[in-house]
């Protein structure tokens, strides 16, 4: 089942970050930031952009969100995604559904554009996003280090919609998560 993420969801959310953090490389954190850190981040996001979660009896299995681009207004309708999959859960869809869910929610919001920002070679991550319709939009090369050496960062991004001129006012998601067309998505 596809729900908005709650603040009492942190330790599962932490619990499934974790192994990116200190062993992976689809984060670039270095420090674990806690499951404290982790709800005041849910809190703070859902202001704004949506944070969805998947849980199976009782049990969470995956998050998604979206985030502020760059902090300059003219970058209000264009967002970046992130998605972790538990690896006990990973190779049964449920990324893509739920990272579905995500991107819909984003364009019922007004937002035009998603971008995904994934360290190379991330090949399973790069397969996910160009079968969701992302396509390449450019490499920063040694962009982070992490483990030991330099990363390179790949972003790909999708148009969720063409973009109206002049643009309405993104949805804040606090907003449109009580909207009935939302609602009857989940």
């Amino acid at each position: 089942m596809i729900r908005i993420a709650r603040p009492n969801d942190a330790d599962a959310i932490h619990a499934i970050y974790a192994p990116h953090v200190l062993e992976g490389m689809a984060t670039f954190e270095t420090e674990l930031p806690g499951a404290a850190a982790m709800r005041e981040r849910v809190q703070a996001r859902l202001t704004h952009y949506p944070w969805l979660v998947w849980e199976e009896q009782g049990r969470i299995l995956a998050y998604a969100y979206a985030s502020r681009f760059r902090d300059r207004a003219a970058y209000d309708w264009i967002a970046e995604t992130s998605i972790y999959v538990h690896a006990d859960a990973q190779r049964r869809g449920i990324a893509r559904r739920l990272y579905n869910m995500l991107l819909d929610s984003m364009r019922m919001q007004g937002i035009n554009q998603a971008v995904g920002v994934i360290t190379l070679p991330g090949e399973a991550s790069v397969a996910m996003h160009e079968a969701m319709g992302f396509t390449p939009a450019g490499v920063w090369q040694k962009a982070g280090y992490k483990l030991g050496r330099w990363w390179d960062v790949g972003v790909w991004q999708k148009e969720l919609q063409s973009p109206a001129t002049p643009p309405s006012p993104v949805v804040p998601f606090a907003t449109l998560q009580h909207d009935p067309a939302w609602k009857a998505m989940l």
